[in-house]
């Protein structure tokens, strides 16, 4: 029986419902009928896969519709078309089953299907006895989905997709076609409107900007080579573990000969041994995943699962990983669930509802970015966010996620006057539903990956950030392993940019911070942030002249490195970068060539490698048992001195002065008689100090030191008995 003409034009036109039960092949009680599209054919001949002839379709409508009885009742089927001395086979698309099963249903309308990312997206696999791409889309309020790509001239009618009613799930196998082959989704709206060509949300790969497309690919790569690495980080606690974080912009760190980004490989060639070099335990890019715009320096991205097509394929990243592990490197990536942009070919109204966003502007739209809010209290949004953090790791063996704006999740009024927010059920501020999301997303990392770490930029006093998440815990816990310090960033940094002789005035700024520092476990972070939009570099917020900058900067990094918490510094930092970073260029590393560029460089490395070799200085980062103050309220010489501790290791006395005199003969309470060997201090020549000490250490007698403390400088005494 024919189907009505509505069904038939519906078909050519690529917005039909059910193409499946039109196209392809059927078994009737007259045995089995094929219906196919095939474009640009005036004959075509149907046969088995394996080359069995089956019988010749008639053509029923001049833009490429064919249909005819077959012998049989095979599945799937081929084609050979004719058209003048021309011929090509076509395989039929519409005569393979479906890939996804019930189980996969299941869990996908639970919200509890963990290996999202090995169903959804591009799927290069062999399905029935033939190699092709599976596709497969979540777009519940479709009236009709299609793949358009570079493989069927951007045609809708030509691979219109199965819905799976029950999920809202579309997909498709199409045979044939391989990797690196563009496509988007053509997504018919419940009003019956195209909507603008989608970009996979599971894309492994996307073209390189300005080009949208996704491609077909496969994620990362699989001959790794560090399994030392990951069993070492599964096997011990983070908190009492070294952790020195090397931020990066991979696209600006350095570039190659023609001002072009490098590529993942190049990055390993030159990256790595710096790392390796300075003494970091971890590298941290900010985000690596696919944005259209690049003065967003990622935080606005359209393919959560696709590595940036500006440094190569994802297998390049993947070696970029693998090469870092083996160095001892640990990577860490920025991840992005606060907010997504707007782009048409993204996520913004996707099937043409507010389907990963809230239509409720005071709900799914962020006034700080322009930008729209995921809606976490929607269980497929939950778990699409909570598969890619799984995806990364372990796809990518990523050693951990930072997780950006944390703060903005968690408030409804974030950045809102009153009147342009929503309060929850029960009135108040807090959003229930990310927080949710947050501790699923804990729970999964940890509980799947063990080694991997989870921290949250979070400027806020929420309670409980790297609180385990517990059932019968604070329903405020997130989990998250660490938290950024940013109360440390801001003290201590206004404390730098006052002149000395007001120092005295402000002694808080830096006391104030060890009253919480125990609260959460933290990394102290010198970020990106600090350092763009006209805040200069670190360099240039120290006081005084270019000589008191650098021995202010030196002292500042020995008090870091002193200070309970895990470390972080953005590139070019290292090495006292002066201009304020720019996404746009590389990093000014003709500096290193100056003596005092080069004295902050080497003095970064060795605060790296002395933090590392010392327990007492990481063992008890985030731990109240490891630190004693020794000298808190000295305002008037601006002098701070404390202990840092670990049972069983020597104690380590971190002292700084923070005006330009140098104490002479400053009498120092120590815990320990005996001698402590000066085992840093900012102000040495080999840093481009003026070079006073203590000729290598002091003594302790009746539970006193004399010590000089250079002027602008930090110094470290280790106890040697």
């Amino acid at each position: 029986m024919r189907p009505p003409k509505s069904a038939i034009e519906a078909l050519l036109a690529g917005t039909h419902a059910d193409p499946f039960s039109l196209l392809g092949t059927h078994a009737g009680p007259e045995g089995t009928f094929a219906r196919a599209m095939l474009p640009g054919a005036e004959e075509a001949t149907a046969y088995s896969l394996k080359g069995g002839a089956l019988g010749k379709l008639e053509r029923v409508d001049s833009r490429g519709l064919f249909e005819g009885p077959i012998k049989g009742n095979p599945r799937p089927v081929k084609y050979r078309c004719k058209a003048g001395k021309h011929s090509w086979w076509s395989t039929d698309a519409y005569s393979f089953g479906p890939v996804l099963g019930p189980v996969d249903d299941l869990l996908i309308a639970q919200g509890t299907h963990f290996r999202l990312f090995d169903k959804m997206g591009a799927h290069l696999i062999e399905h029935e006895g033939a190699d092709g791409v599976h596709f497969a889309v979540w777009a519940p309020n479709a009236q009709a989905v299609s793949v358009v790509g570079d493989f069927n001239d951007w045609d809708p009618a030509r691979h219109q997709m199965r819905r799976r009613t029950d999920i809202g799930v579309w997909e498709i196998f199409i045979p044939g076609i391989g990797e690196w082959r563009a496509y988007k989704y053509r997504i018919i709206g419940p009003d019956g409107k195209a909507v603008p060509l989608k970009a996979d949300p599971f894309a492994f790969a996307s073209e390189l900007r300005p080009k949208t497309a996704s491609l077909t690919a496969r994620p990362a790569k699989t001959d790794w080579g560090d399994e030392a690495h990951r069993a070492h980080w599964a096997s011990v606690d983070p908190r009492r573990e070294a952790i020195s974080i090397y931020e990066v912009h991979p696209g600006s760190w350095q570039r190659n000969e023609h001002g072009w980004f490098l590529t993942w490989d190049e990055l390993a060639e030159r990256l790595v041994p710096h790392v390796v070099e300075m003494g970091f335990t971890h590298i941290e890019f900010l985000p690596v995943s696919e944005h259209p715009y690049d003065p967003s320096w990622g935080y606005q991205t359209t393919g959560l699962y696709a590595p940036s097509s500006r440094f190569g394929g994802p297998d390049g990243f993947a070696r970029f990983v693998d090469g870092a592990h083996r160095a001892g490197i640990s990577v860490l990536i920025d991840w992005v669930p606060a907010h997504f942009p707007t782009d048409e070919h993204g996520l913004a109204r996707f099937d043409g509802t507010a389907l990963y966003e809230h239509e409720d502007p005071k709900l799914g739209f962020h006034p700080d970015w322009n930008t729209a809010i995921y809606n976490f209290g929607r269980r497929e949004v939950a778990a699409f966010l909570v598969n890619n953090a799984l995806f990364w790791a372990e796809r990518y063996h990523i050693d951990g996620l930072r997780v950006d704006a944390v703060a903005s999740m968690l408030y409804r009024d974030y950045s809102r006057e009153a009147g342009e927010w929503v309060p929850n059920e029960h009135g108040g501020r807090e959003n229930w539903e990310a927080v949710e999301f947050l501790r699923a997303t804990n729970r999964a990392v940890y509980g799947q990956h063990p080694g991997c770490l989870t921290m949250a930029e979070e400027s806020t006093a929420w309670p409980g950030v790297t609180l385990p998440v517990y059932d019968d815990g604070p329903r405020t816990s997130l989990g998250f392993g660490f938290k950024w310090n940013m109360g440390f960033m801001h003290d201590t940094l206004k404390y730098m940019a006052r002149d000395p002789v007001h120092r005295k005035f402000h002694h808080d700024d830096i006391t104030f911070g060890l009253m919480y520092a125990f609260s959460e476990n933290f990394v102290l972070p010198l970020s990106h942030d600090e350092v763009v939009h006209g805040k200069g570099s670190l360099l240039g917020k120290m006081s005084g002249d270019d000589w008191q900058k650098f021995a202010n900067l030196r002292a500042y990094y020995g008090l870091m490195w002193g200070y309970p918490g895990k470390k972080l510094l953005f590139m070019g930092q290292e090495f006292a970068q002066r201009r304020e970073w720019a996404e746009d260029r590389a990093l000014d590393w003709e500096l290193c060539d100056a003596p005092a560029h080069d004295g902050v460089r080497k003095l970064v490395r060795d605060l790296n490698h002395l933090y590392r070799a010392k327990p007492a200085l990481h063992a008890r980062d985030c731990e109240g048992e490891g630190f004693e103050w020794l000298v808190a309220d000295d305002a008037q010489a601006s002098v701070f001195a404390w202990l840092r501790k670990c049972p069983g290791q020597p104690p380590v006395a971190v002292v700084c002065n923070m005006t330009p005199m140098t104490h002479g003969c400053y009498a120092l309470r120590l815990p320990l008689d005996g001698y402590w060997a000066e085992v840093i201090n900012t102000d040495a020549l080999a840093y481009g100090g003026s070079g006073q000490g203590n000729l290598g250490h002091i003594e302790v007698r009746d539970g006193v030191a004399f010590a000089i403390l250079p002027p602008l400088a930090t110094v470290m005494f280790e106890f040697t008995g």
